[in-house]
């Protein structure tokens, strides 16, 4: 067990971490104000999804929904049709009532503390320290990957659960400087573990804080990345008078539901002729994507009881899946 450091390894650490992210920091567009509104929608976007996959639509959704009511206001499918891209539409959907919450039971105001944050929809432990820190200065400590990996490298060993929360809570509150920025501290922890303590071999020689590290190095590691499954699926492309035929998956899917996509075709026979193949990721499972041109009949029999034919010009603004979207971009209907 390493020994605990010392108040005053504490407040140098604290210090010279806020001084690195004061010169490093990556300029990213949430990070412009202190918005709750704004680092909410961040928080959000930025589950499961990489920095760099998020800055874009996260311009063009705040574009589209520049406040809280406008969101509240939205009906879900236009939500639905401006996160796409993103995947995890729980999360969209999640925002949006989140959103009609804020603006009925707190006039506009989102709560300012962690606590209350919690009781929104989609807003768990770590989402609501990073609002309460970040727009209200609450001296809350967040924990996500990043902070996880910065944690056990500092301390020579792995650390979980709750004593993870705990050894993070008690590097934020040992030092006035830590305490009186806990929303920069957070976010140089998080951006310390994203550019500078990466996975696999971190850039310890970058690193400002590595006099403070018991390990300099990587960790052993514990366990093995979850193998990326195959599959092979078709989906035929149907057009008539610049119309494209889609069907909607069912609201009790447990992924993306509501959305619209593309017809599967089970077993095309041979006068299917293929367009183009595309690859295609969820979660675990790569996928190789076949898209062939079909006749509206076999489209319409795919999909009789959810499809529908859509004009071309509306195709932009739909609910689409990630999928579905990918397929019409490279089809040049979008």
């Amino acid at each position: 067990m390493n020994a605990q450091p010392k108040p005053a390894e504490h407040a140098d650490f604290a210090a010279v971490l806020l001084l690195w992210y004061d010169q490093h920091a990556r300029a990213l567009p949430w990070r412009e104000d202190r918005d709750p509104y704004r680092v909410w929608l961040s928080e959000i976007m930025l589950q499961q999804t990489r920095v760099a996959a998020a800055v874009e639509h996260y311009r063009k959704f705040l574009k589209k929904f520049p406040e809280v009511r406008k969101l509240a206001r939205a009906r879900e499918a236009s939500v639905l049709a401006a996160w796409s891209g993103l995947g995890y539409y729980r999360r969209a959907r999640m925002l949006h009532s989140a959103a009609n919450v804020v603006v009925k039971e707190y006039g506009g105001e989102f709560p300012r503390t962690a606590e209350g944050l919690r009781a929104l929809p989609g807003i768990g432990r770590y989402t609501a320290a990073a609002i309460a820190s970040i727009a209200f200065d609450e001296p809350m400590a967040v924990v996500d990957g990043n902070v996880e990996r910065v944690l056990a490298r500092l301390n020579g060993r792995r650390i979980d659960g709750e004593e993870l929360w705990e050894a993070a809570q008690r590097l934020l509150e040992s030092a006035a400087v830590s305490r009186a920025r806990p929303g920069d501290f957070n976010q140089a922890m998080m951006e310390l573990g994203a550019t500078v303590c990466v996975p696999g071999p971190p850039k310890c020689l970058l690193c400002p804080v590595a006099h403070r590290c018991a390990t300099r190095g990587e960790l052993a590691a514990s366990s093995t990345k979850a193998k990326q499954k195959k599959r092979s699926v078709v989906y035929g492309l149907a057009r008539r008078e610049r119309q494209v035929w889609l069907v909607q998956r069912g609201n009790h899917e447990s992924l993306m539901a509501g959305m619209w996509e593309l017809p599967q075709m089970e077993s095309p026979n041979g006068d299917h002729f293929t367009l183009y193949e595309l690859r295609h990721s969820i979660t675990v499972t790569d996928y190789t994507v076949r898209v062939v041109a079909c006749q509206g009949a076999d489209a319409e029999r795919v999909g009789a009881t959810a499809g529908k034919w859509f004009p071309q010009s509306r195709l932009p603004a739909l609910a689409l899946t990630g999928l579905a979207r990918k397929i019409l971009r490279r089809a040049g209907l979008i």
